[in-house]
This record gives structure tokens, sequence and C-alpha cells, in this order.
């Protein structure tokens, strides 16, 4: 390891150790004062929302707006085609998932949901947020890198090359002071706390004002577990490997049967020696809320059968509210579309005003 690497992996853990013990005392006021926050989070609808998807972000999301905290809701659908040759079903993938936030609990009344491609406000910060940042710190970007080294260092689109500042616009635009992330997220999170500041010390304020234009937004750091696909790889959409949030009981029992375990009958949780098994016994444990290792010991030398008939028993039952709430909504796409134009209104009342302040501060109202 060189030693340029040496001081970015240092200086990456300490960045880390010091957004969780800043998350740790955001959880803290949030149970005081949720009042004081306000909490930008969202999806791309590239497919149907799974239970990685429940897991690791959506049952947090619903827990933070019952304890009061504003939440705002953008399905990025600009973000598709950040890397892909077209858009597919999009219209139809962002009522989905819209869908997917109201029967999961997101409260209609209270949250904010947007497709960003519907705010013109937002998208037109992306020209003086472009102005704050430099070709290589777009470059440097850990998503931007790992996209372009996917693709065996074609050429990159000018859209994913600035997908770190319209995320930037995404969040600053409705001033969210709030973002749940995952630690590998921390540094998109970096940037627009970045595109802030330096927003701030180039083009300061509207006259009059006392505060910046755009609040730092800070992170609240995921608990959400990841989890594997039932083919003991990543979790993903492309590769089937997902349950989705709206499978019925019969195609979620289906695919659990077809779940990748090993050949030891005695079922114990060994996440580092059996991934595949400790994944399964993980989701039962997520359903039940017990132990994994506890499940395990009940099952003993019961075997894979029976590992994946607890599996598809605790998810079903654990979804079948959800499912139930999903199907209703479906079979009222205007009632969702409703909520959504209302969301659009809401969003471009605020990215207008915003957008305003914007202007004064750049000098450019005419």
């Amino acid at each position: 390891m060189s030693v340029e690497e040496s001081l970015e992996r240092s200086t990456s853990a300490a960045s880390l150790a010091h957004a969780q013990r800043l998350s740790e005392k955001i959880k803290e006021k949030i149970n005081t004062s949720p009042e004081e926050f306000r909490v930008l989070t969202g999806d791309r609808p590239t497919g149907n929302l799974h239970l990685g998807h429940y897991f690791g972000s959506l049952r947090n999301r619903v827990e933070l707006q019952r304890k009061g905290v504003e939440t705002w809701l953008v399905i990025a659908d600009f973000q598709v085609i950040t890397d892909r040759d077209g858009t597919g079903p999009i219209r139809e993938r962002v009522r989905s998932l819209a869908t997917d936030y109201l029967a999961v609990g997101i409260d209609p009344d209270a949250a904010v949901i947007f497709p960003h491609s519907a705010i013109p406000g937002l998208n037109e910060l992306m020209l003086p947020f472009l102005s704050l940042v430099t070709d290589a710190e777009l470059r440097r970007n850990p998503t931007v890198k790992a996209e372009h080294e996917a693709t065996g260092g074609r050429p990159l689109s000018g859209l994913l090359l600035t997908y770190p500042v319209h995320q930037a616009a995404d969040i600053l635009f409705c001033k969210a002071n709030l973002v749940p992330v995952g630690k590998d997220q921390l540094p998109h999170l970096e940037q627009a706390r970045v595109i802030a500041d330096r927003f701030e010390a180039r083009y300061g304020r509207p006259t009059g004002r006392e505060t910046p234009v755009f609040p730092r937004p800070q992170a609240l750091l995921s608990e959400g577990t990841s989890i594997l696909g039932l083919d003991g790889a990543k979790m993903s959409k492309s590769r089937g490997n997902t349950i989705e949030i709206g499978m019925s009981a019969d195609e979620t029992a289906k695919r659990i049967k077809k779940a990748v375990t090993d050949s030891d009958r005695h079922i114990t949780y060994d996440p580092e020696n059996r991934p595949e098994v400790a994944n399964l016994l993980l989701l039962a444990s997520l359903a039940q809320g017990r132990p994994a290792a506890e499940i395990a010991a009940e099952i003993g030398d019961g075997g894979a059968g029976t590992l994946k008939k607890i599996v598809t028993e605790s998810i079903n039952e654990m979804f079948a509210p959800i499912r139930a709430k999903r199907a209703e909504l479906a079979k009222d796409p205007g009632y969702v579309d409703g909520i959504v134009r209302r969301g659009i209104e809401i969003a471009n009342e605020r990215a207008n005003k915003t957008l305003a302040e914007v202007r004064e501060a750049l000098q450019m109202v005419y």
C-alpha cells in the first residue's frame, strides 16, 4: 500500500468515526426535538423494491416519520439514465415506488413524495453548483469511480460524472438538514456540504439574510443490515435474486425454496463460514425480531428444508398487512398519482423559493 493510499484509508476511518459519533447525537436529539430536522431520502425507479430496501432503509424512514421528523422522498428518475441507454417503463416504476412507500407505512398527509425530473428549480441548481466543483473532485467520488471501472474505462456520460452534484441538488433544494445514509454514501453527503460551504463563501447571501442559503446536511448513519440475495450474491433487482415487497406469498415461497444453502444438515448461524445459511437466518431474525442464533438453535438438525419453511412463514406473516395494503393501493392508481402530484406541487414551491434566494445571491435578478 502506498503512502497516499494509507493516508486516504486513515482519513476515511477518522471521518467515519466522526460521522458515527455525530449520528448518535442526532438520534438522541430526534427523540426530544424531531421538529428541528428535515429528512431527504429516496430511491432510483429501476424496478420494484425488495426486502433489502425494506430492512435497509424503508422501515427506518417510517420510524423517523412516526417520531415527527419532516420527511421528503425523492424518486430519482433522472438518475435512471446516468448509466442506461433508456428509461424503461419509467412512469409505471415511479408509481410502483410511490405505492411501496405508502404500503410500508409512509404517511401521505405528512410526507412529500416527488420525482425530481418534475422539479425544474431543483435541476436548475445544477448550474451554479457545477461552478463550485472540479472535474478531479467528481472523478474521485467512489460511485463515479466504481461505475467508470465497471465499464472498463468507457467514457463517462456527463450525467454520470455529475451524479454527486445532482444528489446535492436533491438534498439542498428543500434545505434538508438530515440524510439517512450508509457508510459508503458518506462521500456524496460530504460533496453536498462542500457545495453548501462554497456557495456561501463565493456568492454569499441575499441582502439582509442572516443565515447561509443552504444548511450543512448531516448524516444519519443507517443501521440497516446488509442482506445477500437468495443466490448468495449481492441482492440486486437485475439478478432476480430478491423478494419484492409486492410479491405474493406463493411467489415468495417459490423463491425461498430455490435459495442457496450448503450440505451441512445441522443449522448454525455462522456468517463467515456459512454465509448463505446465515443470510436466511438473518431474514427470519429480522422478520421475527429475534436473534438469528436463537432461531438456528431451534432448527438444529432440521436441515435446509426446515430453515426455508421458517423463513417463508416469517416473511409472509410479517409482510401480509403490507402486501394487502399495497394490493388495495394498486387498485386505485389515481389515488397514488394524486399523492405524487401533491408532492410535485409542494416541491416546486420550495424549489422556486430556494432558486429565488440563489439568484439574488448571484445578483442575477432582472
